[in-house]
């Protein structure tokens, strides 16, 4: 998947974190248990999502090609 798709899911998946918490807050108690579950499920596929964007903005740690290339 490229950076930018990912970016994308990444910004969807914080929407919904951020949806569910204000949800979470006006909920009446019999509904606060399976809002719980929900973020944090929720909050997971976010810290994937962010460590995939990551991972893919780091430079590689081998060399990509057989250029000369003085950052190496």
């Amino acid at each position: 998947m490229v950076i930018r798709a990912l970016a994308i899911e990444l910004y969807r998946a914080q929407q919904q974190v951020h949806k569910l918490q204000e949800q979470l807050e006006e909920a009446p108690l019999s509904e606060k248990d399976s809002l719980r579950q929900e973020l944090r499920t929720a909050t997971a596929e976010c810290d994937q999502l962010r460590r995939m964007v990551e991972a893919k903005k780091q430079r590689p740690l081998y060399r990509t090609s057989h250029k000369y290339d003085p950052g190496f």
